[in-house]
């Protein structure tokens, strides 16, 4: 299946996106945080990132979802910064210290023909939201070099509808994380109050975009929805309600990797609530909670820790 951003560069719609990305960075509203700094002329807000984005490192990456990874590896370009700032998170040098260096599109556009040269599956971008023009710039210069690969857009969950609006055809996987559902934890953990009515929105248009996720003979994603869902101490992600949502508003079919790696990091330690990691009843509770929704394509490694774990 050849990837749909060929089409939009051919017919010259590609250029227009980056346009209209670029200027929402004038008086930046690529996010829900929409601080309005001009980030064209340097200005930085909650993301701390300017004009040029920045990336952490770059490389075939064999941990992700299984239709992800397949043989050869999910060619992954970790972003620095986020516009979540999540205080656990697993990341934190990356996130929230912004390990990393400065790169143009031209830079961006090698990392990725890199990638698919070595085999890599797809292109995965990890934390992209507050770095959608820069991403965009660069599919000129890697769609002439030869990248024939889909893009996988892999973020926190807090996109704005009209951001993501801009990446129709550019994207054909979305893999978002719905972290939250009570707005209480939400703005306790992220400072973002908000995040359960964004994320829901832009889970909602994602899957508008490119449906459930659709896998060729080799069982390697071509297109599509997944949605990561990391269960939390004291069940402060609220489990249940995500995966009911899942199920009953975007598809039963929703291809979901629950996942059990939660761990304290960053600022989790001072916290009494998730200064722990997950007991086993725990992760058996939410396991049962996506089945019990009706949700029965889990991440493989899940449906076997489900199996043992019951």
């Amino acid at each position: 299946m050849e990837p749909s951003y060929l089409r939009l560069y051919r017919e010259g719609e590609l250029k227009e996106r980056i346009e209209k990305a670029l200027a929402l960075l004038q008086a930046c509203s690529l996010c829900p945080r929409q601080c309005g700094v001009n980030r064209l002329e340097g200005e930085k807000g909650f993301c701390q990132t300017g004009r040029k984005a920045r990336v952490a490192s770059y490389s075939p990456h064999f941990g992700e979802e299984a239709p992800l990874v397949g043989r050869d590896g999910s060619g992954t370009i970790f972003i620095s910064s986020c516009n979540l700032l999540c205080s656990f998170c697993q990341n934190y040098e990356i996130s929230h210290l912004r390990e990393g260096a400065d790169v143009d599109p031209e830079q961006i556009a090698y990392m990725m023909t890199e990638l698919a040269a070595r085999g890599c599956h797809n292109i995965n971008f990890v934390t992209p939201t507050h770095v959608v023009p820069q991403i965009l710039e660069a599919m000129v210069p890697a769609i002439e070099k030869g990248l024939r690969v889909p893009l996988v857009y892999n973020s926190g969950g807090y996109d704005r509808k009209e951001t993501l609006e801009l990446l129709e055809g550019v994207f054909d996987i979305y893999m978002p994380d719905f972290k939250f559902w009570d707005s209480e934890w939400a703005r306790r953990y992220c400072d973002a109050p908000d995040y359960r009515e964004v994320a829901t929105e832009a889970i909602r248009e994602m899957h508008r975009q490119v449906g459930d996720l659709q896998m060729d003979e080799n069982g390697i994603a071509s297109r599509g929805l997944l949605v990561r869902h990391l269960v939390m101490p004291n069940q402060v992600a609220g489990t249940e309600e995500i995966m009911n949502f899942l199920a009953r508003e975007i598809s039963p079919n929703t291809y979901v990797n629950v996942m059990d790696q939660y761990r304290p990091c960053g600022e989790a330690h001072n916290d009494e609530l998730i200064n722990r990691r997950l007991t086993a009843q725990e992760f058996r509770d939410a396991l049962s909670a996506a089945r019990t929704a009706g949700l029965s394509r889990l991440d493989p490694r899940e449906r076997f820790r489900f199996i043992f774990q019951i």
